[in-house]
């Protein structure tokens, strides 16, 4: 396998997580998960429950069918970390991520079998890690990517985005229907992989440039307490979860604007093209 194909394999990982993350809010938003008659992993339909009966159910069925693609994607990605390439932060990023693989299948028929909040949010938590593990490993395979300008124009991205995140958010301004709740996390959790992305690239760049390792430090953090106003933000309900889902959301900004600044006060390394 050529590097650029495992470049393709790993970005390919990445984005089929994302997807797989978007259409599994989608399903427990819109009561879809309770479809399929509670069975799990049949459904509701023709051939012994094997295919669904309705649109609702049919859209449990293609969550679980995307699940079983992006599970065989994750294993080809993992060997092609461990047989192609010998950083071991991204072989043990990747290897991370398919070891949760089948923890999260689990979880996920608990969410079927026993709807439950601690089903729900283990759940959750579960597919962040995995997401998570596979960005980061794929932008340590790109080093070439790590440069001071796009570390500032990322964190710049997040900050701005902040506004349309808090517009979406549950108990604001538009009504959080199913459709709503998709594009809030499809932005929260771009918002997570870029100031990811900003981790990363800062500690690939901080033994060049003074100061780095602080907003490698802010971007990890801010990711961490955005992680946590993502889970919040499935809760809303009651004033006290939604204090606390503000709460971390004005954190979560605060951190990403810090370093955002800090990157203005950093002078790019003279020796080092990647910083310029």
């Amino acid at each position: 396998m050529t590097r650029s194909r495992l470049r393709t394999l790993l970005l390919a990982t990445a984005g089929l997580t994302y997807v797989l993350l978007l259409i599994g809010i989608y399903t427990a938003a819109s009561g879809a998960g309770l479809t399929c008659e509670g069975r799990w992993p049949l459904c509701d339909g023709a051939v012994f429950g094997l295919f669904p009966a309705n649109w609702p159910s049919f859209i449990e069925w293609f969550h679980r069918l995307i699940a079983m693609i992006a599970g065989f994607v994750v294993i080809g990605a993992t060997y092609g970390a461990w047989r192609w390439q010998d950083d071991r932060r991204i072989r043990l990023g990747m290897t991370l991520a398919l070891a949760l693989y089948p923890l999260q299948a689990l979880l996920g028929a608990g969410t079927v079998l026993d709807y439950s909040l601690l089903y729900l949010t283990a759940h959750f938590l579960t597919a962040l890690v995995i997401f998570g593990s596979i960005v980061a490993a794929t932008l340590w395979y790109l080093p070439e990517l790590a440069t001071l300008s796009r570390i500032r124009y990322t964190l710049l991205a997040v900050v701005g985005l902040f506004p349309v995140l808090v517009a979406l958010s549950p108990g604001t301004l538009v009504a959080h229907t199913a459709a709503v709740q998709a594009v809030y996390y499809a932005i929260g959790l771009a918002m997570f992989a870029l100031l990811l992305a900003v981790a990363v690239w800062s500690g690939l760049l901080e033994s060049a440039a003074d100061r780095l390792s602080r907003v490698r430090l802010l971007a990890g953090v801010g990711a961490v307490v955005l992680a946590a106003q993502l889970l919040l933000g499935r809760y809303v309900y009651t004033d006290l979860i939604q204090l606390l889902d503000a709460t971390a959301m004005t954190a979560a900004f605060l951190i990403a604007a810090a370093a955002a600044w800090l990157t203005y006060r950093i002078e790019p390394p003279a020796a080092s093209p990647q910083a310029q």
